[in-house]
């Protein structure tokens, strides 16, 4: 891993982003205390990348929702 001081971070940055982007990780020193450390984030994800999650969920049948007769009389719901 490479370290860099914060003032070498301050002059090199979009040089460090693209070091960064290509799979490195990189330390920012005060001195010789480290103090923080570039990575690269997650992959951020769209809604088409999540509806493959969805895929293999069973579909569920209405009846299983539809209310019992007498139930919904009570509620005003009966046809």
């Amino acid at each position: 891993m490479r370290s860099v001081t914060v003032q070498e971070a301050k002059t090199q940055l979009s040089a460090l982003l693209r070091a960064v982007e290509a799979g490195e990780e990189i330390e920012i020193r005060r001195g010789r205390t480290p103090v923080a450390r570039l990575v690269q984030t997650a992959p951020r994800r769209s809604l088409r990348d999540l509806a493959g999650v969805w895929a293999d969920v069973p579909e569920v049948d209405d009846a299983i929702w539809a209310p019992d007769p007498a139930d919904a009389a009570d509620f005003g719901l009966a046809d």
